[in-house]
């Protein structure tokens, strides 16, 4: 089952209520998850189902991911789920084993750092790359559980495609 897990876009320093869940994305953090997003679409890899963290920034990069690659045409969801929160750690792990035994295909999950570098470490069993924002991490994952295999990196920065050796 292929998964993917993605970093928020590039978000304002500072909301207007002064709260760090409320910080929405910047207009260029827009344009690099748009871009990111298409990139996908034309790689083949757009998801069928989104979850994210409830915080503004993750589910506005879910509702662009969602529009940019034509979600609601193919039938797919974006969910909000406080697993996926600054801080989850192991309950982040346990969102992504728990979709995938459900039968989950092409699920994206949008979270933050350092626990998306911390759920493909354990899934995989050794990953050090920090995720740059909107920065997306393509998985295998076996149906019947056991260690993830490392697909692909995104760089959001370039478009660029790093495949695994």
């Amino acid at each position: 089952m292929k998964f993917y897990l993605m970093r928020h876009g590039p978000a304002e320093d500072r909301a207007d209520s002064g709260l760090d869940s409320d910080r929405a994305l910047s207009a260029a953090g827009r344009e690099r998850v748009r871009a990111v997003a298409k990139r996908l679409l034309d790689l083949e890899e757009a998801p069928t189902q989104i979850i994210t963290s409830p915080l503004a920034r993750s589910v506005q990069t879910a509702e662009i991911v969602a529009i940019a690659s034509k979600l609601s045409a193919r039938r797919g969801t974006v969910e909000v789920r406080r697993e996926l929160s600054p801080g989850a750690g192991a309950e982040a792990v346990l969102l992504v084993r728990r979709t995938a035994l459900e039968g989950g295909k092409r699920v994206l999950f949008v979270g933050h750092e350092p626990d998306l570098t911390a759920v493909v470490s354990t899934l995989v069993g050794g990953f050090h790359r920090p995720f740059d924002k909107a920065m997306v991490v393509g998985l295998q994952l076996p149906a019947e559980g056991g260690q993830a295999r490392l697909r692909f990196v995104l760089d959001p920065r370039t478009l660029t495609l790093e495949t695994a050796p």
